[in-house]
This record gives structure tokens, C-alpha cells and sequence, in this order.
């Protein structure tokens, strides 16, 4: 069905030019190089015939695929996002090949001694036979979200080149910033025109998601006293060591590398001090809303407890919200994912509905008034050296995106 070589370098013109995105920057899009490929997608969406390609002041492309049917069908939607992840730079991707996948590890940089080991990342052994596509250890890869545009774009020239297969009206777009947070800030949704849609955001084939955590990012900053170590007794106030304590004060099991599932977390991501001032970054993160709660008061519980035993506000947290858990919004309109659903079993793909531990421009769509439940990419490992993803897995996703497109006219 899905041209595997054609998809291949679809997606592999994508990885190489370098869109990261910069979360210190307020500007929109945060970096300039993210309109590169903005603009190599519209020249693309209007090659192969797409109808009303819209490159915004913002970098939001937007398009539209007619509908080749008769009668009304709800307008629907599909959404990826064209940075990478800052975490890790995608700055001279160098995608290497792997054909025929034969289960054993992948030598990823010989010089450099990095190995994809299949013993340490087991989800590799599932897809022994085909072909798998990685960097060459020095860059990410960035199928979080490439994989998903190429889906998207080569679901839409299949639709225009086979006109026998029924859709409604389609709308795509393509955002920037999702990977600081930002993807749906200034996506127009009343523009967007679509009933619901779905973003193309997820891992491993067969992912299907409509759960996510509640978010909020934390800032604390805690103050201290500098004077000359030799004289510092009863007087100086080290930050760094207060920071210390209330590091410790936190729950010690509840963090990202000791929890799953449904299980939340406070996750120090970044810290920068002196003995005058130490800054503390913390990203909290759970799925039940009253938890949610609970866990940003403890954080602000921990310090009014610290500034009372100091007589002074040496510690101050600040808390912003992020986004929220889209099921809460998904759940009213429970047949857009049944959809889904049912085109992977067509396909002979076993749906993995599970809860994304972690956010998509989806979940914030949804609370803008389009509900968006989250669809596989394929990749694996995002937001690293080891990331991966087999050519098979974007062609099932392609074929679940038109799938949908054609399901819809059914319903």
C-alpha cells in the first residue's frame, strides 16, 4: 500500500534539517531554523495537490484535503509538530540504515564505542526483520515528531493519488515549540475547522492515547547569607545545603526513574547555585487532578514549613500549570478513539491504549475545544542518542491515518 523507499526518503529529508527548539526563547516560533522546514512542507503539501496550504506569522501550517463524497461527514483532523527536543541536540542528523534487522546490537558510532543494545532496550527485538532507522550516536534522531509529519504527508498524497477511497473534508497542520510546551498556544482552532483530530505524537506501533498528566512546572528559589567563612558562624545561610534539605524533604520514591503508569512524580530537572542563591527547576506530574493538587501544596507546604523555622522567607516556589489531562474532554466524545481503534484492528495492528506519561499539543487542544486523542509515530527513545524507528511502523501509521479518513465516512 505505503511506497516503502518513498516514505523512507520523505522522512529522511525531514531529520536532516535541524529545527530545535529553544524553551528560554518567548519568541514564536523560538527559533528561527524551524521555519526551514516550515517552509519545505508547504512547497510539499502544494506539490502534491493539497488545497489552502497556510503558512502563518507564527509557523503554523495549515491545509485542507477536500472531501470526494457526496454528503456530509464530520471535517476531521491530523496534527504533528515540526521541532525537536532541546534536551538533546538534533543539530547534523546523520541517519544510519539498518535492513533486515537481524535482533543482535546495533553499532551506532564504531569510533566513539555507542551501541543501540538490544538487551538494554528489549523494545528492539520486536521488529527483528525490518528496517531500522537511527542516528549515528552523536544527534537525536527526530521522529518525535518527523515520523509523524511524514505519516501525515504521505497519508494525504495516497488520499489525492487513489480517489476511490471515500473521505470527508481533512485538515492538517503542523506546529512549532511543542517540545517547550508552546505548540497550541497560538493554534486557531475555530481556523482549524475540524470536529476533532488526532495527533501523530506517540511511540511504538499500536499506541493509542487519550489519558494524560496533569502538569505544572515549579520554580523555588531559596535565599541565603554570604560572609567570610572564617567569620560565618551563627551568620552565614548556605543555599545550596537549605536546597539540599528540601530536595530531601520531597518524597524520595516519587520521581520519574522509580514510578510508572499512573504513578506521579516531583522531577528536579535543573539546578544552579551559589552560596547566596540556589534555583531549583521542578517539573510535578500526575494524572488524578485532586493528586495533582495535593502534590503542588506540598511542595508550597514544605516551604512555608522551612521559611517558619528560619523566621524568614529564605525559600519561595513558584507554580505555573502547563496543561491538563485531556480525558477529562475525550471521554464526552469516546467515539473518535473507538475509531481509531477499530482501523488498527483492521490493519491487524493490537491497539495499546494506555495513558501517555507525559503531554501532546493534544492535550491542550482539547481543552481549547478540539478534542485530540494521540496516535503512534513509531519511534522509540525519543529525545536521545538511541532513538530509533522502524520504516514499517510509520507505514502502519499511514495506514491508520487513512484508514480513519475512510472510516469516518462509514459512521
Amino acid at each position: 500500500m505505503i511506497d516503502k523507499k518513498h516514505i523512507t526518503d520523505r522522512f529522511v529529508k525531514y531529520i536532516t534539517i535541524d529545527t530545535e527548539s529553544d524553551p528560554n526563547n518567548p519568541a514564536f516560533p523560538s527559533t528561527e531554523k524551524q521555519w526551514d522546514l516550515a517552509k519545505v512542507l508547504v512547497e510539499e503539501l502544494n506539490q502534491i495537490g493539497m488545497q489552502d496550504v497556510d503558512l502563518d506569522d507564527n509557523c503554523y501550517i495549515m491545509a485542507t484535503l477536500p472531501s470526494n463524497i457526496d454528503y456530509e461527514v464530520p471535517t476531521i483532523g491530523f496534527v504533528a509538530h515540526i521541532d525537536t527536543s532541546p534536551d538533546f541536540t538534533g543539530k547534523n542528523v546523520n541517519p544510519q540504515i539498518t535492513e533486515n534487522y537481524d535482533g543482535k546490537d546495533i553499532v551506532l558510532n564504531k569510533e566513539k564505542n555507542i551501541i543501540l543494545s538490544s538487551s538494554y532496550f528489549d523494545d528492539l527485538l520486536q521488529y527483528k526483520g525490518q528496517t531500522i532507522i537511527t542516528t549515528d550516536g552523536t544527534t537525536l534522531l527526530g521522529a518525535d515528531d518527523k515520523a509523524g509529519i511524514t505519516e501525515i504527508v504521505t497519508a494525504m498524497e495516497y488520499l489525492i493519488q487513489h480517489p476511490e477511497i471515500k473521505h470527508g473534508k481533512i485538515r492538517i497542520c503542523f506546529t512549532p515549540d511543542e517540545e517547550v510546551g508552546k505548540g497550541a498556544h497560538l493554534f486557531d482552532v475555530e481556523k482549524f475547522g475540524a470536529e476533532w483530530a488526532y495527533t501523530m505524537d506517540g511511540s511504538q506501533i499500536g499506541e493509542l492515547e487519550y489519558e494524560n498528566f496533569n502538569a505544572a512546572g515549579a520554580k523555588v528559589t531559596i535565599t541565603g547569607k554570604i560572609v567570610h567563612p572564617g567569620y560565618a558562624k551563627g551568620k552565614m545561610v548556605n543555599s545550596m545545603l537549605i536546597a539540599n534539605e528540601f530536595m530531601n524533604t520531597l518524597p524520595a520514591q516519587e520521581v520519574p526513574e522509580k514510578t510508572e503508569g499512573y504513578e506521579g512524580f516531583f522531577h528536579l530537572h535543573d539546578i544552579n547555585g551559589n552560596v547566596e542563591e540556589t534555583v531549583l527547576e521542578y517539573i510535578i506530574r500526575d494524572h488524578d487532578l485532586d493528586l495533582f493538587e495535593e502534590r503542588k501544596k506540598l511542595m508550597q507546604k514544605i516551604a512555608v514549613d522551612f521559611n517558619k523555622k528560619h523566621n524568614q522567607e529564605i525559600i519561595k516556589v513558584e507554580i505555573k500549570d502547563q496543561y491538563f489531562n485531556m480525558k477529562e474532554k475525550i471521554t464526552p466524545v469516546m467515539h473518535i478513539v473507538d475509531i481509531a481503534e477499530e482501523v488498527m484492528k483492521d490493519l491487524g495492528i493490537t491497539p495499546l491504549i494506555k495513558a501517555i506519561r507525559g503531554g501532546t499539543d493534544g492535550s491542550q487542544l482539547s481543552y481549547k475545544g478540539l478534542p485530540c486523542p494521540n496516535i503512534f509515530a513509531g519511534g522509540h527513545n525519543f529525545h536521545g542518542r538511541f532513538e530509533y524507528v522502524p520504516i514499517e511502523s510509520m507505514m502502519k501509521a499511514t495506514e491508520v491515518i487513512v484508514g480513519i479518513a475512510q472510516k469516518v465516512t462509514e459512521k
